[in-house]
């Protein structure tokens, strides 16, 4: 008996339809990447397991998808799993079971092929890059096991232009796709100065991993989660002060006054605010509706961020989260080796601005059409006929079809409906011995007939 088939949880198939809207995301993010003098790269799908680990944080290393060695159908290899998957329950890592895994992102692997190759590169280094991750999280709305990041990133860089020109990109991608997105803004430096006056340094993760669950759980459990990582009470209401700062406030410079008066004199707080003021300063210009927050309740909880951190959240009306994010990180590449060499990227959501896209109807309605014109079939001699006009079109770029078999005309017909094919042509005896032809408008039920020649200056569109 056939297995019925499936996919796996937290993957999809994606049909024709869903694939080009997909691609006029994609399209419109590259153009906007290529305008700022980025360039593209590629990683493979997977990386050695030791490139990974260890760089996403606790929360993160349990997400990764770890691959299984080649040969384990061998009895001396398969010996050796055994005993590795024991120790692998142990929750440790183990080579004789697995040493590569799935990328879970994009930015390590970036940061992997610079430190490969920094001595050929041209700093800075503006790469663009489209592909897919996987992460072994919970499916749900909006988060998915298989999906796409794109992302944008400069190394070599330190000059706060390089983040003014992010927050610019971001606000041109979604200006063109339509979608008035909220830019939140903070930095990493004010949260590393929390942890300072709350006398705990060595906590910063962990007040940083318990910030970044504000949204989703609330301050409550956040205060739950900080006081069993070892915060005292007195500490624990320090970061519930930092917290509640500017809280339905809109004037982002409020927000960096009332910070100001939270840090007082603290040096590395007074850097992070002043990057914040310069951001501002920069960015007054920024395109459509898309608006800059400046948000310290933003975390971003991996660990190698280390200045100005982004998140892009949606129209309110959308429960799906954020659609975008990054930040800098002022040493990525020493994880491998290579120090000295400053970063600062974002990335766009791919999977989630699809759906935020659909939710509100923002795909121009032209984005889905494939075939511009289909060819009737109306016999040997009518189709050949019909094959050479096509394929004329074809040279001018018009996407066209020849149905391929002699069938009946409601069955030609409803084959151009379904795939939504606007324009039909009609060459039979009569059309071929005059060298002309029929052109219908599905849409609008329109039909004249033409000159052969008349059809090669049509627009199809």
């Amino acid at each position: 008996m056939a297995t019925k088939p499936s996919l796996p949880q937290g993957t999809r198939d994606f049909g024709p339809e869903v694939v080009r809207k997909r691609n006029y995301i994609f399209s419109t993010i590259r153009e906007v990447f290529e305008c700022y003098g980025f360039q593209p790269l590629e990683t493979p799908a997977f990386e050695n397991l030791d490139t990974l680990m260890g760089k996403y944080g606790d929360e993160g290393d349990k997400l990764i998808f770890k691959i299984l060695n080649n040969g384990l159908s061998d009895p001396k290899n398969s010996e050796k799993a055994r005993g590795a998957f024991e120790r692998v329950l142990q929750g440790k890592s183990d080579k004789d079971l697995t040493e590569r895994a799935l990328r879970y992102d994009l930015t390590i692997p970036f940061a992997r092929y610079v430190a490969m190759n920094h001595g050929q590169l041209s700093f800075p280094f503006k790469r663009y890059q489209l592909q897919p991750v996987w992460r072994a999280d919970r499916p749900q709305r909006g988060r998915y096991r298989e999906f796409y990041q794109c992302d944008a990133d400069v190394v070599g860089s330190k000059a706060l232009l390089n983040e003014i020109e992010l927050v610019h990109i971001y606000a041109a991608v979604f200006t063109r796709l339509g979608i008035q997105a909220a830019i939140h803004i903070n930095d990493r430096r004010l949260l590393a100065a929390l942890a300072n006056i709350c006398g705990t340094d060595s906590e910063m993760t962990a007040i940083t991993v318990a910030i970044d669950k504000l949204d989703k759980v609330g301050i409550e459990k956040v205060k739950e989660e900080l006081a069993a990582s070892g915060l005292n009470p007195e500490q624990t209401g320090l970061v519930e002060r930092y917290l509640s700062i500017a809280t339905g406030s809109a004037d982002n410079q409020e927000v960096i006054a009332q910070l100001q008066a939270f840090f007082g004199s603290s040096e590395i707080a007074t850097a992070g605010l002043e990057s914040l003021r310069q951001l501002l300063e920069g960015t007054t210009t920024i395109a459509g509706g898309c608006r800059i927050v400046i948000d310290p309740t933003l975390a971003r909880g991996l660990n190698y961020y280390t200045g100005t951190i982004f998140e892009v959240k949606a129209p309110a009306e959308v429960k799906i989260g954020s659609i975008g994010g990054g930040g800098r990180y002022d040493d990525l590449t020493g994880l491998f080796g290579v120090s000295g060499i400053p970063g600062v990227g974002i990335s766009f959501g791919v999977d989630r601005i699809y759906d935020v896209m659909e939710e509100l109807n923002l795909f121009p309605a032209t984005v889905a059409r494939g075939t511009q014109v289909l060819f009737f079939n109306l016999g040997e001699k009518e189709s050949r006929a019909a094959f050479g006009l096509l394929q004329q079109l074809r040279e001018r770029g018009v996407r066209g079809e020849l149905y391929p078999d002699n069938v009946k005309f409601d069955r030609q017909f409803k084959y151009a409906e379904k795939k939504q094919i606007p324009f039909v042509v009609i060459i039979g005896e009569e059309e071929l011995a005059n060298n002309s032809c029929k052109l219908k408008d599905i849409r609008t039920g329109q039909q004249q007939t033409l000159k052969t020649e008349q059809i090669l200056e049509q627009n199809f569109n």
